[in-house]
């Protein structure tokens, strides 16, 4: 039996906790800001690509995400300029500002973990191209970390 009357619901409510636990681990124990976090992150990244490509990155967020993602959507304004690493996480930190402090890059190296994790490699290459240079070996540096995490769950140790 389904505890919210729909098991797609119980499910998304799942999945969604996962992804703001991911988030919680890197800024610390507050589920309002990981929400905020999450999506200011992916209204930004959503708002610089295609309106192809950010349709096939929101068909891969659980529901309760997709949902979020595409709050505020306005197709006819993408993709938004977006040169640098530094517009992005200025813009980020802008759109933070009315919660407690948060380090907008850690902010978005959260996110862009929490993303690599849960959709399909081929999907995250296909955003991380259409992303400035900057953005890229942000996200690529925030993958890094994931690899060494998870290399270290699995090293016996001896």
């Amino acid at each position: 039996m389904s505890a919210n009357g729909l098991e797609v619901f119980d499910k998304t409510l799942d999945i969604t906790h996962v992804w703001l636990k991911e988030i919680m681990a890197d800024l610390g124990p507050d589920k309002q800001v990981a929400w905020k976090v999450l999506s200011t992150v992916l209204h930004k990244l959503r708002d610089r690509l295609s309106i192809n490509l950010a349709a096939h990155l929101g068909a891969q967020l659980p529901l309760l995400i997709r949902g979020v993602y595409y709050d505020q959507f306005e197709p006819a304004k993408m993709p938004a300029v977006c040169r640098t690493r530094e517009e992005f996480v200025d813009e980020v930190a802008e759109w933070l500002s009315d919660t407690r402090p948060v380090d907008p890059e850690k902010a978005v190296n959260a996110v862009f973990r929490t993303l690599s994790r849960h959709i399909s490699q081929g999907q995250v290459d296909h955003v991380k191209q259409a992303l400035p240079k900057g953005l890229r070996q942000m996200w690529d540096e925030a993958e890094a970390i994931v690899v060494e995490a998870t290399v270290l769950e699995v090293t016996p140790v001896i």
